[in-house]
């Protein structure tokens, strides 16, 4: 008797806090064209003429492809990232890549092969059962619990900056059909929509279960972008969460620049964050893209959106200036998260102008920044400083300021006192500082070791952050960025390049 009561109070609560109409989506994606920006070799038709770079490619033989794709009647009856990746490399709009991108594509065409296969086991159809059906079986899992793990796995790819992950990741979403349940969106704005929805759910005896049935009732395969864990909360919580999704049966696609063992590697109370690696590793198959190329450093350089110096606010002043036009820059405030606002010294006509004590030397974080560029298309930022020792945690800002930016497609006009490669030459991660040789003299290990940061995480994210400044500062970048704007505002894109000044 008393745990038939004990299952009534169960499904009193769960009717409680559940709701029969859940959120539709994590983060509405941003959907961008496939192409140099996400570290494919891609032909540039611009004026400046790139040369392949110096490491060996593999031409891609055809017979790569036999069997991926047959066409009968001028029709293709089987697709997937591969055919895909061959269509555009006949059109043009790719070269052919290296055998490391390719050996992840073939990665990615076996798992879109199963997913097709056994898309009706893994529920992946959204239109395939009613929500009466659905709730019944929420209803009935609370009363006997029971896993349901996907007959399929995901796939975690890894590896160095520029190498096309996210490119290949992207390739392989769109090539999915569009009546499953699925979910592209990056990590940091998935963790922090994990984190509002445990705020709705607070006083719920489980609400990362809660939350866990939500995100699992909307997109069976989620492909999570940038997989990096530098937030404690985050740690935490993640091996509950995933266990409890991949029970629901959720297909995990992630990319990072870690290996699973190196995630949160030194991280605070990392011990509980180990069986999370357990976990993923046995959900997802581990393939690591090798190339050592960074195909963001191909791009063609553009001038007059980064500046070198001390003491130059005026240049940027007048540079912002020149992208307003007419408009009235004003202080302006945005709304951020959970009611959350964020305060803008100067904005108009999409621009705003923070110097970079305002935006990094600050309290805030991923879900201030992604509420910023919800609002703003391009940020000035003024004054970014050598990072070291004495400035850590700003350092760490400015790398997830980038991640959003590049995201979202933004704009960036900075002043900085060195250029991307000199920003970062103080953060090393424990190994490069190993390999340090130690001065004979005490003035010279002051002057050179002095503010001398040794940060893992850093280490590794910063050669990420030099990369995207990079490519952030390229015309093909901008170019994006302008079709990008043109297409919210209706209208026809203009040259990025007609915007800068001389200096």
């Amino acid at each position: 008797m008393r745990k038939v009561l004990q299952s009534a109070r169960q499904i009193k609560s769960a009717l409680r806090y559940r709701k029969d109409n859940v959120i539709n989506s994590l983060v509405k994606r941003q959907c961008f064209s496939t192409d140099i920006s996400h570290g494919c070799i891609c032909k540039l038709s611009y004026n400046g003429v790139i040369t392949r770079h110096s490491q060996p490619y593999y031409m891609l033989s055809r017979a790569m492809f036999a069997g991926v794709a047959t066409v009968s009647n001028g029709v293709e009856t089987r697709g997937g990232p591969l055919v895909e990746y061959e269509r555009r490399i006949a059109e043009g709009d790719l070269l052919d890549g290296d055998a490391c991108q390719v050996g992840t594509l073939q990665e990615l065409q076996r798992l879109y092969d199963q997913l097709i296969e056994k898309a009706e086991v893994c529920r992946l159809d959204k239109y395939a059962s009613s929500d009466k059906a659905s709730r019944s079986r929420w209803l009935w899992s609370r009363l006997l619990p029971q896993s349901s793990y996907a007959p399929v796995k995901g796939l975690y790819l890894y590896g160095g900056v520029g190498t096309g992950k996210t490119m290949l990741m992207d390739l392989f979403f769109d090539q999915l059909p569009g009546n499953w349940r699925k979910k592209r969106i990056h990590f940091h704005d998935f963790m922090l929509n994990v984190h509002s929805r445990l705020q709705k759910h607070k006083g719920v005896p489980d609400p990362l279960e809660v939350v866990a049935g939500e995100i699992s009732d909307e997109a069976i395969l989620l492909c999570l972008d940038e997989f990096m864990v530098t937030d404690v909360a985050d740690a935490l919580i993640l091996n509950r969460l995933f266990k409890q999704l991949f029970m629901n049966g959720a297909i995990l696609v992630a990319t990072s620049n870690r290996a699973p063992d190196n995630l949160y590697e030194r991280g605070l109370q990392r011990d509980l964050f180990l069986p999370f690696i357990a976990t993923l590793k046995e959900r997802c198959v581990v393939r690591e893209i090798g190339s050592a190329v960074d195909y963001r450093k191909l791009t063609s350089a553009e001038q007059g959106f980064y500046f070198i110096g001390k003491d130059i606010s005026s240049v940027i002043k007048k540079q912002f200036q020149m992208l307003v036009g007419d408009a009235q820059p004003v202080p302006q405030e945005v709304e951020v998260v959970m009611g959350r606002k964020l305060q803008v010294p100067l904005g108009a006509n999409g621009c705003a102008l923070f110097s970079f004590e305002e935006l990094c030397d600050r309290p805030l974080g991923a879900a201030d920044y992604f509420g910023l560029f919800k609002n703003f298309h391009t940020l000035a930022l003024d004054g970014v400083p050598i990072f070291g020792l004495h400035n850590k945690t700003a350092a760490y800002r400015f790398v997830t300021l980038v991640d959003v930016m590049y995201e979202n497609r933004a704009r960036l006009l900075c002043t900085a006192e060195g250029s991307p490669v000199e920003l970062f030459e103080k953060i090393v991660t424990i190994s490069d500082a190993q390999q340090i040789a130690p001065r004979t003299s005490s003035r010279s290990r002051k002057n050179d070791d002095f503010d001398l940061c040794v940060d893992n995480e850093l280490g590794f994210a910063k050669d990420r952050t030099i990369s995207r400044l990079t490519e952030m500062n390229s015309r093909e970048y901008l170019e994006q960025h302008a079709e990008m704007l043109a297409k919210k505002l209706q209208l026809p894109s203009e040259n990025p390049g007609e915007k800068a000044i001389e200096v």
